[in-house]
């Protein structure tokens, strides 16, 4: 089968799993050829809403694991950006994401994604890009101009060599993920083009045009990004093209593009107007199983 951009319908969601295309043809598919609907029969379990915690706390047992989470600043240069992390509350080294924020930078929907999937077995570090926190929309739109690929690069790079620090012994650093939120996603695709530490690259609502004054990209990335990728978006999104996302699956050969029906721009943000649960909950699902598919494995580690 040909790559192409998979419509998926989430009246009722699909059940955890790989989502490759022989499973997702056992589920029943139907569809033109250049799109996929995809039904499935099988709704997710929802998980209760966590309440954001100003320091360290372990949030009760749903899924999979008890997370620890809290806030976590990351020293990028001579300074810090802020930071937050979430991880499985047991001993081991964990597959390992690194997260980039949406256009407001480090808030409740990065936070709330991260402990989401640090609760199926996956260790999440979320680093802000701007150095001060935004106040309001015109300040985010100010930050996120003035910010440069190249200086979003460094301050992923410093969240990187944070992981692999002597005295961080949960992480599994041989190959990490990147996950962008929004304009955080052309960061993600940006370092899995150009940092071989990347070992897969996930991009939620993020715009693939408009970006032609930067210094690069998101169209001309995705030829080079080598490693899988997973885009996820709302059909109804009304600040990306649904267009642009068919034209990023023809030119990104490694990745797989899925948009959800009766969804918009913020359907992962639970905390927000466009928070679409079916959607979010298939998005986790796959964004779990995408991750520790590509990553390595959760490893012991033996207790001194």
């Amino acid at each position: 089968m040909s790559p192409s951009t998979w419509r998926h319908q989430t009246s009722d969601a699909v059940a955890l799993g790989p989502f490759g295309e022989e499973e997702d043809a056992a589920r029943g598919v139907m569809g033109r050829r250049d799109r996929l609907i995809i039904f499935g029969d099988a709704p997710l379990a929802s998980n209760r809403r966590a309440n954001d915690g100003g320091d360290v706390a372990v949030l009760p047992h749903e899924g999979t694991y008890s997370v620890m989470y809290g806030p976590l600043a990351v020293s990028v240069g001579a300074g810090y950006r802020r930071g937050y992390l979430a991880r499985p509350d047991q001993a081991g080294r964990y597959p390992t994401v690194v997260l980039t924020p949406d256009l407001d930078g480090l808030g409740a929907h990065e936070k709330a994604v991260a402990r989401r999937l640090a609760r199926h077995g996956l260790a999440v570090l979320v680093v802000d890009l701007y150095v001060d926190a935004p106040a309001d929309r015109d300040q985010a739109l100010t930050a996120y101009n003035s910010l440069t690929d190249s200086e979003a690069l460094r301050t992923i790079d410093e969240a990187y060599d944070y992981l692999r620090s002597e005295d961080i012994d949960w992480a599994q650093t041989d190959r990490v993920g990147v996950i962008g939120l929004d304009v955080g996603g052309r960061f993600s695709l940006l370092s899995a083009a150009h940092r071989k530490w990347v070992g897969a690259a996930a991009a939620v609502s993020t715009p693939l045009t408009g970006d032609e004054d930067r210094q690069f990209q998101v169209a001309d990335i995705l030829r080079h990004v080598a490693v899988p990728v997973l885009g996820l978006y709302g059909a109804d999104d009304d600040l990306v093209d649904v267009e642009t996302v068919d034209e990023a699956q023809t030119r990104n050969s490694t990745g797989q593009w899925l948009l959800y029906e009766g969804a918009g721009h913020a359907f992962l943000d639970e905390v927000g107007e466009d928070y679409h649960e079916a959607s979010a909950e298939d998005a986790i699902a796959r964004l779990v199983g995408f991750f520790t598919t590509h990553l390595p494995v959760k490893t012991e580690v033996e207790l001194g």
